[in-house]
This record gives C-alpha cells, sequence and structure tokens, in this order.
C-alpha cells in the first residue's frame, strides 16, 4: 500500500543549484525519504521500505546532483531512509563514476521527538494527521509523550549546522530523515504553516548554508531566514 505524496527532488535541486551558483559553498539539506510503502499495523511501520518506483526516484535524485561538490551522505536508521541514501549514493556514483563515504545514521534524522509511540498512534486515530500536527505545534500534546516541538526546531538546526562545520572543503551534506522532522523546521524556522505550505513531499527538502560566518535556512518555498 502506498499513500500519494509529490516528488520534489526538482524544487530541492534547484534550491540546492541556485545557492551554489550564487558563491556558497557550505552547505547542508535535510531531506525526506523517496516513496515508500505503508502499512495499517502499526507494529510494522518501522520496518516498511520503498517501493519500485521511490527506489527510481532516489537513483535519479543521485543523477541529479552535481558532480561538485561532493555529497556527504547520512540518514536516519530506519529502512526506508538507509534505503534512499543507498540508492542516491548509488544514482551518484554511477553517473560520475566516483566513490564517497558511505552512508552513517543519526538518532537526530529519526523520530527522535516520539516519546510515546502507543498515545502518539491514539492521537492520530482521534484526530487525523493534520490536526496532530497542529495540536503539537500549539503545545497541545504533553511532552511525555512528543517533544516540545519549538525545542525539536531547535535541536534539528543545531545539528544541521553541525553538520556544516564538519564538512571538508567542496562536499555537501545530504541528510536523510522523515517528513515529521521536516515540519517543525517550517513551522518555527520558515514560518511556513503546513496548512498553507501543504504536505512535505518525498524528497523534500530543507537548506540550511554558511554565508559570510552567518547561518541561514531557506527552501524552494521561503526566502532565506537568518539563525
Amino acid at each position: 500500500m502506498t499513500q500519494k505524496y509529490e516528488i520534489k527532488t526538482k524544487q530541492t535541486i534547484d534550491t540546492i543549484n541556485h545557492l551554489l551558483d550564487n558563491g556558497i559553498k557550505k552547505i547542508s539539506v535535510i531531506i525526506r525519504h523517496s516513496e515508500r510503502l505503508f502499512t495499517q499495523e502499526p507494529k510494522l511501520e518501522p520496518f516498511m521500505g520503498l517501493t519500485d518506483a521511490g527506489k527510481e526516484f532516489a537513483v535519479d535524485f543521485g543523477t541529479t546532483i552535481r558532480s561538485r561538490p561532493l555529497p556527504k551522505l547520512s540518514s536516519s536508521f530506519l529502512g526506508r531512509c538507509i534505503e534512499t541514501a543507498f540508492l542516491i549514493d548509488k544514482g551518484y556514483t554511477n553517473k560520475n563514476n566516483r566513490a564517497i563515504d558511505h552512508n552513517c545514521t543519526y538518532d537526530m534524522l529519526a523520530p527522535f521527538y516520539a516519546k510515546d509511540t502507543q498515545k502518539i498512534i491514539h492521537h492520530i486515530k482521534k484526530d487525523g494527521n493534520k490536526n496532530f500536527l497542529r495540536n503539537w505545534f500549539d503545545n497541545r500534546i504533553d511532552e511525555n509523550i512528543m517533544e516540545n516541538p519549538e525545542r525539536t526546531s531547535d535541536l534539528l538546526t543545531e545539528f544541521m549546522i553541525e553538520q556544516i562545520k564538519n564538512l571538508t572543503e567542496n562536499q555537501i551534506a545530504i541528510c536523510v530523515s522523515h517528513d515529521w522532522n521536516i515540519f517543525p523546521l517550517k513551522e518555527f524556522k520558515l514560518g511556513l504553516k503546513h496548512e498553507t505550505a501543504g504536505d512535505v513531499g518525498y524528497l523534500d527538502g530543507i537548506i540550511f548554508f554558511e554565508k559570510k560566518n552567518q547561518y541561514y535556512i531557506t527552501s524552494y518555498q521561503a526566502s532565506p531566514v537568518v539563525l
């Protein structure tokens, strides 16, 4: 079973290339994994992989990345993110005939903010996904169930800036994560509410960059914001 979300490869890549074309050299990008399978069984949720189309989309993302700077890949430890990162690697290396470092997994790219999965599932079944997100962002979800949403966005921002600091010359950090890691960044850092900005599509990205010792965040939906 699949659920339909738009593929945002072009929007993400175009935003990255615009920055590169304007002389930005230090960039980290957090993207949602590629198109995935879904299940009605909550206990199977962490194990759902990519669809056949999703595998192709991930390879295509890798082939679309410019040959320079070299992608430095990292991901959530959940399989669909590891699979996406692996296939981005394959797309890039096959096109450019150039090996890159292997993917590294990080808890910060996984759903670290989810503290009580059973209660989260209960709330989502009762209120629906979009209402649950709004309740979370408006601090109507107990912090024993979900990490404070603004703190979540701050922690993710700190992580993405750290990826920039750890880049060597001529690298770009590509971090494969989940839509719920991206929603708080849109809400609290870019001022993009999901009710108007829409769903986070597959391979949809938020871009962080450094310019003149100052860090910024941007996306195809928003102008750069100083952090």
